[in-house]
C-alpha cells in the first residue's frame, strides 16, 4: 500500500544512455515532471534526495563508439557533459547528476551481485545464445535485431521494439541479424548467471497488486508480464563493456546493464553524500526500512514507458532478493511524446535536441518546461509541434499569465508610487477573491502529489485568469478617477494574487517564478505561505519589472520545422544504400551504344504530362527530337544551351503521340534529384563518347 505520511523522499529520474544528446521526448516523458515533484516537495519544507544519472555501459554505447569513431570510454564522456550542463540549463534540480562508470558504483553493483550469488538466489546455466562468426563474438540483446513478432518492425531490438514498445527476448525475433557484420548469428553454448523471477512471481504479484493507485499504463504492463508468467532472466552477459562479473574464471562477462543500472540510483546516493561530506555515510537511510522509529522513506521511480518492466519486476526483485531495501512507491511512467506528426527517432535525427534548443531559444526554459508539461504524455502518446508551441506562449504565458502579472505590477506603478498599496474594506468580490486564492494551493498539490502535472498547470493557468477576470471586473483604472482607496485595495489584493501565482508556478517555470518573487520582494516564502491573504507586505516597493514572456514570430518557428526537415533528409541521404553493380557485359556490347555531344537548342513542357519535357537537340549530323522525363527537375528555360551526352543509335519510340530519337544521359543524386553529365570542355556537336 502507498506510504501515507512519509518522513523523506527518494526520488529518482531514470538513467539515460550516455551515448548521445538529450531531446523533449526524454524530457516530456520523465525529468520535467519529476523536477516538477521535488519542487513542490521542496517547498513544502520535505526532505528529498533527487537522484539521477547516466547510464555508461550497455550495448548502445558501444554502437555510438563504433559510429563516431571513439573509445566507448570516449563516447560517455562526451555525452555525460552535455547532458549534464543541458540540464542544469533547464533548471532540473538534481541533488546529484552521476555516472554509472565511477568506481563507486562498480564496487556497489559487484557488491550487490555477490551477496546474491552467495546467498545463493543466482542459478547457474549454460544456454545456447546468439554469437557472430564473422566478429566471432557473443551478441548482446542489442547487437542483434530483426523483426518484431508484435508489429512487424523490420529493425525491433533483440530485447526491445523501438516502434511499439514491446519488450522482447532475442529468441522472439524472426530473421535474426547482427549489428556488427550484418549476417545471421548462430546458437552457441555460454554459461551466464540467472535470477529466477518465475519462482519469485507470487512475491512480485503481491507487491505490483499492493499498488492499486499506480497509472493503469504501468499496472497494465506489469499485469501482461505476471500473466505470461515470469521467466529466468541473466543477469550477466558476454561482453567487453561493462562491469566484470566479480566471480573467478568470468573473463570476458559483465553485469547485465539492466541489473547493475537501476543499483546505480543506490551509488549515486552514496557519491551524493561522498561529495557533500567526504563519505557516503548515511546513504541507508534513502533506502532502508525505517529502523528504531526513523521514519519512512517514499521511494518514487520518474521514468518513460519502455522501462516500466525494469523498474517495476526486474529492479524490485533484485531488492526483494537482497532483503533489506525499501521498494518503489510509485513508479509514475508516462507515455511517449510524438514530433511533428512522426514518432521521435534518434537514428532518424527526427528529434527536438535540448542543447540546440537551449543554444538558438536561449532564454526561453520555461516556455520548453510548460509546453511540455501542458501536453505531456501522460496516460496516452501526445505530440509536440512548433505550432502549438508558438501558440501556448503567445496565447497562455504572454496573453494570460504574464499579462496578468505585468498589469498588476504596471498600475502599482502608476497608482501606487511602486509600493504594495494597504488593503481598506473588503466587498464582495475581494472576499470572494480571497476565498478562491486560499483555495488553489491545495489543489494545485493534490494535482501534483498525485501525479497528475498537466492538471496542475492548468489549476495554475486558472488562477492566473482568476486574477486577470478580477481586474477586469473592478477595473481600478477607471475607479482610480473617483476611489483612490478602493483602487489601494483592488491592487494589494491583485499583487497577493501574483505572489502566490509565483509560488504555486515556480515546480513549472522556475525561471520566471524567481523573477517575480524578486519584484515581489518574496524570495523567502514557500508553499506554506502561499494563497495567504498578507504574503506581501504593505509598504514594500514593488520595482518596474520586464515582460515576462514576449511573442514568438512565425518565422522562428518555420527555421525550426525547417531544420527538422533538413535534418531528417541529410540523414536520409547519409544512409542510402548505392546501388549493386549491373551483370557483367562484354565490350562489345558497350561498343554498340553511340553515345555523343549534343546540344539542347529548345525546350517545352509536353501537355498532359507531368514528366515529360519536349527537346530539340543538335547532334552535329542534324537536329532530333528528344522526349525526356526531366519536367519534375528542371525547367524548360533553364535548360537551353546545355551540353549533354546523348545516346544517338537508340529505336526511335512513340510516347504522348509524338515519336522521341535518342536519349539524354543523367546521373541520379543522392537526393534522388538528377543532373547532366556534361563534358568539362566544350565539346563540339557530335564529338563521340568512347
Amino acid at each position: 500500500m502507498p506510504i501515507s505520511n512519509p518522513q523523506r523522499y527518494t526520488v529518482t529520474a531514470a538513467l539515460i544512455y550516455a551515448n548521445g544528446p538529450i531531446h523533449i521526448g526524454h524530457l516530456a516523458g520523465c525529468y520535467i515532471p519529476a523536477d516538477i515533484y521535488v519542487r513542490y516537495l521542496r517547498s513544502n519544507r520535505k526532505e528529498v534526495a533527487f537522484i539521477s544519472g547516466t547510464d555508461e555501459h550497455g550495448v548502445p554505447i558501444t554502437i555510438r563508439a563504433k559510429k563516431e569513431g571513439l573509445t566507448p570510454q570516449g563516447v560517455v564522456d562526451k555525452y555525460y557533459a552535455q547532458i549534464d550542463q543541458s540540464f542544469k540549463a533547464l533548471g532540473i534540480t538534481f541533488d546529484i547528476y552521476s555516472r554509472t562508470s565511477k568506481p563507486i558504483h562498480h564496487e556497489t553493483s559487484q557488491a550487490f551481485f555477490l551477496d546474491l550469488y552467495n546467498k545463493g538466489v543466482f542459478t547457474e546455466e549454460t544456454t545456447e545464445q546468439y554469437y557472430d562468426e564473422t566478429a566471432q563474438q557473443f551478441l548482446a540483446d542489442r547487437y542483434i535485431v530483426g523483426t518484431c513478432p508484435v508489429c512487424a518492425n523490420p529493425n525491433a531490438y533483440g530485447d526491445q521494439c523501438e516502434r511499439c514498445g514491446s519488450t522482447l527476448s532475442p529468441m522472439e525475433l524472426k530473421d535474426p541479424r547482427s549489428m556488427l557484420s550484418g549476417a545471421k548469428p548462430v546458437l552457441k553454448a555460454t554459461k551466464n548467471w540467472y535470477l529466477p523471477l518465475d519462482t519469485m512471481q507470487s512475491q512480485i504479484e503481491e507487491y505490483i497488486n499492493s499498488h492499486p493507485e499506480w497509472k493503469t499504463n504501468v499496472a497494465g504492463q506489469c499485469q501482461s508480464w505476471l500473466k505470461d508468467g515470469l521467466k529466468p532472466r541473466a543477469m550477466t552477459r558476454d561482453l567487453d563493456w561493462g562491469i566484470s562479473v566479480p566471480l573467478p574464471h568470468t573473463d570476458g562477462k559483465v553485469l547485465y546493464v539492466w541489473f547493475e543500472a537501476p543499483i546505480g540510483y543506490i551509488s549515486a546516493t552514496k557519491d551524493w553524500l561522498v561529495q557533500q561530506n567526504g563519505s557516503d555515510e548515511g546513504w541507508e537511510k534513502w533506502w532502508r526500512p525505517a529502523e528504531d522509529g526513523g521514519g519512512e522513506t517514499k521511494l518514487v521511480h520518474f521514468i518513460g514507458k519502455d522501462n516500466i518492466v525494469f523498474h517495476c519486476i526486474i529492479f524490485p526483485a533484485t531488492l526483494m532478493a537482497e532483503g533489506n531495501y525499501i521498494l518503489a512507491d510509485n513508479v509514475p511512467a508516462n507515455e511517449f511524446m510524438n514530433l511533428e506528426g512522426d514518432k521521435i527517432s534518434t537514428s532518424r535525427n527526427w528529434a527536438v535536441w535540448l542543447h540546440e534548443y537551449l543554444e538558438e531559444l536561449p532564454d526561453k526554459q520555461d516556455v520548453l518546461r510548460y509546453v511540455l508539461t501542458a501536453s505531456a504524455p501522460e496516460t496516452k502518446d501526445s505530440e509536440f509541434t512548433w505550432k502549438d508551441f508558438q501558440t501556448r506562449n503567445n496565447s497562455e504565458l504572454v496573453g494570460i499569465f504574464g499579462n496578468f502579472i505585468n498589469r498588476a505590477t504596471v498600475l502599482t506603478q502608476k497608482f501606487c508610487d511602486g509600493k504594495v498599496p494597504a488593503a481598506g474594506n473588503l466587498e464582495d468580490a475581494d472576499r470572494a477573491l480571497l476565498s478562491e486564492l486560499a483555495a488553489f494551493p491545495a489543489r494545485i498539490g493534490e494535482s501534483i502529489e498525485a501525479y497528475r502535472f498537466r492538471e496542475a498547470l492548468s489549476y495554475i493557468m486558472d488562477l492566473a485568469r482568476l486574477g486577470n477576470k478580477y481586474l477586469a471586473d473592478t477595473q481600478p483604472w477607471h475607479v482610480i478617477k473617483t476611489d483612490p482607496e478602493r483602487v489601494n485595495t483592488i491592487l494589494n489584493l491583485a499583487l497577493q494574487v501574483c505572489g502566490t501565482l509565483s509560488i504555486v508556478a515556480e515546480p513549472v517555470l522556475p525561471f520566471t517564478a524567481a523573477k517575480i518573487r524578486e519584484q515581489l520582494g518574496i524570495a523567502g516564502k514557500d508553499w506554506l505561505d502561499a494563497g495567504k491573504a498578507d504574503l506581501l507586505t504593505a509598504g514594500s516597493l514593488v520595482p518596474e519589472g520586464k515582460l515576462l514572456f514576449e511573442k514568438i514570430e512565425d518565422h522562428v518557428v518555420e527555421r525550426q520545422i525547417q531544420k527538422l526537415h533538413d535534418a531528417k533528409r541529410q540523414n536520409e541521404l547519409e544512409g542510402k544504400v548505392v546501388s549493386p553493380v549491373k551483370a557483367e557485359i562484354q565490350y562489345d556490347d558497350f561498343a554498340k551504344m553511340d553515345i555523343r555531344v549534343a546540344t539542347i537548342l529548345e525546350a517545352e513542357a509536353v501537355p498532359k504530362s507531368k514528366k515529360l519535357l519536349k527537346l530539340l537537340v543538335d547532334i552535329g549530323l542534324e537536329k532530333r527530337t528528344v522526349l525526356s522525363g526531366i519536367s519534375e527537375h528542371f525547367k524548360p528555360e533553364a535548360i537551353i544551351g546545355k551540353k549533354v551526352l546523348y545516346l544517338a543509335n537508340l529505336a526511335p519510340r512513340k510516347m504522348m503521340g509524338m515519336e522521341s530519337h535518342g536519349m539524354i544521359l543523367m546521373a541520379e543524386q543522392k537526393d534522388g534529384s538528377l543532373s547532366f553529365v556534361q563534358p568539362e570542355t566544350d565539346v563540339w556537336n557530335g564529338g563521340t563518347v568512347n
